[in-house]
């Protein structure tokens, strides 16, 4: 990795240096077009430079989800011509969530009924949007801004168990992409991809918020932590023969708790009043 990041910016240095050489003999178009192919030649370089020490460039493995398409385009499985409702007792859990909020207030309500509707659908169409824009008497756009900008709202058919891995640095440096690799192989898809069957989708994400539990993976709502190679084996044997793996730590420890004993507070907590004045 010193090697690599070395030569990246050395090539850009010497970029720059160039184009400062020749800002007085060209004219501002040419300089452009100059910075434009030396940059080109900078990517070639770093990308040829990480496939030889076999390092991860400057791309991550596949689009992210957050990187998916804004615009939607109509699908014999996801079109505006097709209806959602929800389901009589999906109904009732909107009227009890839209209780809690005050009138004038209702649309504060709009994420967990776009959430009450991916779990019924198991993705979120254009037609549990329109029925939500509906439910909160809402313009369209408005629930559309919502479900393009969350990432935890999934706009095209999925899995029944999605594997969202991080591959982000304390993720990757713990072994994420070893993990990544054992999920594809074991499953025969690449990110993005859901399996035939119907039963497992794949996403490479961003920092899931569990560093300390590097490296991890969220599957639907619970996170697996401190994986290793063959806990991931494990857990995917038990989605395949319908059982739910424990979630948490796979390494015996509670929680986020460091790895040694405690350090510190090791005894009862002090009560109200510790280390205030007396006088006072």
């Amino acid at each position: 990795p010193c090697l690599f990041n070395r030569v990246c910016w050395q090539h850009l240095l010497y970029a720059l240096v160039n184009l400062v050489i020749n800002v007085n003999r060209l004219d501002l178009v040419s300089n452009y077009l100059i910075f434009l192919k030396m940059l080109n030649t900078l990517r070639s370089v770093c990308h040829g430079v990480g496939r030889t020490l076999g390092l991860r460039t400057l791309q991550t493995t596949s689009s992210l989800q957050h990187d998916s398409l804004f615009v939607h385009r109509d699908s014999p499985e996801d079109n505006v011509d097709m209806k959602f409702e929800f389901t009589p007792d999906n109904k009732k859990r909107v009227e009890a969530l839209l209780a809690i909020y005050p009138e004038g207030h209702k649309r504060a309500a709009m994420i967990p009924l776009l959430d009450l509707a991916q779990r019924q659908h198991g993705w979120l169409p254009i037609s549990a949007m329109h029925t939500v824009a509906d439910i909160l008497k809402l313009p369209k756009m408005r629930v559309y801004e919502v479900a393009t900008f969350y990432t935890m709202f999934m706009r095209k058919p999925t899995g029944k168990y999605h594997l969202q891995i991080c591959t982000t640095t304390p993720c990757w440096l713990r072994g994420s992409d070893e993990i990544l690799e054992k999920i594809k192989q074991d499953l025969g898809l690449e990110v993005g991809g859901t399996t035939a069957d119907g039963m497992f989708t794949l996403s490479e994400v961003e920092c899931l918020g569990a560093c300390v539990n590097a490296p991890m993976v969220q599957i639907n709502d619970d996170y697996y932590e401190d994986l290793t190679v063959q806990d991931t084996e494990n857990i995917l044997n038990d989605l395949k023969c319908g059982n739910k793996p424990q979630a948490g730590p796979r390494n015996g420890r509670f929680a986020a708790e460091p790895i040694g004993p405690p350090t510190s507070l090791k005894g009862d907590p002090p009560g109200p009043g510790f280390g205030v004045r007396a006088d006072l």
